[in-house]
């Protein structure tokens, strides 16, 4: 397959929590942090809370373009 799918999750600081980056290979329909962020850092009542900082993003590229790129600039 030549494309590479991603979710991206950028979750900033929550209370006791440091930010942290996920990333997961799901549909853009699944793009979200109920489905990106495992292991959920936070408890039951505060996932609606934490889910609503952190910002996921669909991503697609094509890896035989990038490896198509490198030859050329290698050349």
């Amino acid at each position: 397959n030549s494309e590479d799918v991603r979710c991206k999750c950028i979750c900033p600081p929550y209370k006791e929590h440091s930010g942290h980056i996920y990333n997961k290979n799901v549909s853009q329909k699944d793009c979200d942090c109920l489905h990106v962020v495992e292991p959920m850092p936070v408890p039951g009542h505060d996932v609606e809370a934490y889910c609503l900082r952190c910002e996921c993003k669909y991503e697609e590229r094509s890896s035989v373009t990038i490896k198509v790129n490198n030859v050329i600039l290698l050349a």
